[in-house]
């Protein structure tokens, strides 16, 4: 950690939200003068403090260890490069359309990375009326099973999520061509794109 650029970006962080160096010290249980001590890079916050600081701050915690923001590049929020994260512990979902730092029942969530669509995590996708009917030939037990299917265009997604002992089955309403994604508790995150051909790819998806 380096004092000067920690202390720079908690005195900048702490006046965008109009707080005094009192009212940040009084979140943290701490003397205006350890904080005013912060700013000026003569010392830094024991580790202890962190999270506690990061949340008044509005950060995670290794911009302040970093002394720094590091925005993303912007990329219109593209919903085709869309990254999923999924809890190892409670199965939460999470997304995002750019570089994040989730986290989630106290881990650091790291992207899925998705791989072809084929053999029991390949998707069958027909045409019914308005809707595209999405089954997978994939076992569905406690254990080992589809924990969500998604489709994604350039301006939205839909993700159905999935729960053992149930088919492996979703609807899904008629969308521009997107990219498909199915994930697997098991093995990990799958996808179809474009016109890609097959057994689990139909024409017109």
């Amino acid at each position: 950690m380096n004092n000067e650029k920690t202390g720079i970006l908690i005195k900048r962080l702490r006046q965008e939200r109009g707080m005094t160096q009192k009212q940040v010290a009084d979140r943290l249980h701490v003397s205006d003068r350890a904080v005013s001590k912060w700013e000026r890079g003569c010392g830094s916050p024991d580790v202890s403090l962190l999270r506690g600081l990061a949340a008044v701050l509005d950060v995670d915690v290794q911009s302040i260890l970093a002394g720094e923001l590091n925005p993303n590049d912007t990329d219109g929020g593209n919903m085709k490069r869309m990254r999923f994260y999924r809890c190892p512990t409670c199965g939460n979902v999470l997304t995002s359309t750019s570089e994040a730092e989730p986290s989630c029942c106290g881990r650091s969530l790291k992207p899925l990375e998705a791989r072809a669509a084929e053999g029991e995590h390949g998707l069958a996708i027909e045409e019914v009326e308005d809707e595209y009917y999405v089954v997978m030939d994939h076992p569905m037990t406690k254990s080992h099973h589809i924990a969500f299917v998604a489709c994604a265009t350039d301006e939205r997604i839909m993700l159905v999520r999935m729960y053992p002992e149930q088919g492996a089955q979703a609807r899904f309403p008629r969308m521009p061509r997107g990219v498909w994604y199915a994930c697997c508790t098991e093995h990990g995150l799958f996808e179809l794109r474009g016109m890609q051909q097959g057994r689990y790819a139909r024409k017109g998806i």
